[in-house]
């Protein structure tokens, strides 16, 4: 079965030849862009299959997707993906403990580590789920984790010195320089 394409348009033309020619636009808008273009100029399915190195299933779908739709046939359809596993009540239930305090849902630290925080998920929310995903789930509400706290710098707790009391007698004191 022959396809014959039917004539463009002008707007049709300078889109098709922009496209094919295009090196910033998507490569698959691209190949497709030189089918039509190939085949406006009179080359047939097996030819333009052959010079662009694709299958001549391939040259046909775009070839009728244009004649039906036009320009716009040559974009990606919109595709659905599979359905969320987590309903929004799940991921708002995971949000909550990621913003809460730790103590206050009876923990015995201050702050969420991500570790911390997907054993909570799983162990107290009753939620088998990925770190992965809970870290996605997180990232989509705008959440970032934090940097973790290095020993360098000050302290956060204004008071770390007085709870840990005096330093251990291992380490020598050192013996004022005299000045010059």
């Amino acid at each position: 079965m022959a396809l014959h394409l039917r004539a463009l348009t002008r707007e049709e033309v300078q889109t098709i030849k922009k496209w094919s020619q295009s090196r910033t636009e998507e490569a698959r808008l691209v190949e497709r862009a030189k089918i039509i273009s190939l085949a406006s100029q009179g080359r047939e399915v097996p030819q333009i299959a052959e010079a662009l190195g694709i299958h001549e299933k391939t040259v046909r779908k775009w070839l009728k997707r244009f004649d039906e739709q036009g320009v716009e046939g040559l974009t990606d359809a919109p595709r659905e993906g599979a359905p969320s596993r987590y309903t929004p009540e799940v991921k708002a239930q995971i949000i909550a403990a990621a913003l809460s305090n730790p103590r206050e849902v009876g923990r015995k630290f201050g702050s969420w580590t991500f570790e911390r925080l997907a054993a909570y998920v799983r162990e107290e929310l009753g939620f088998g789920i990925k770190k992965t995903r809970i870290f996605e789930i997180l990232h989509e509400e705008g959440l970032r984790w934090r940097q973790q706290e290095t020993w360098f710098g000050e302290r956060v707790d204004p008071l770390f010195a007085k709870k840990r009391g005096p330093s251990s007698g291992s380490a020598r004191s050192r013996q004022p320089t005299a000045r010059s």
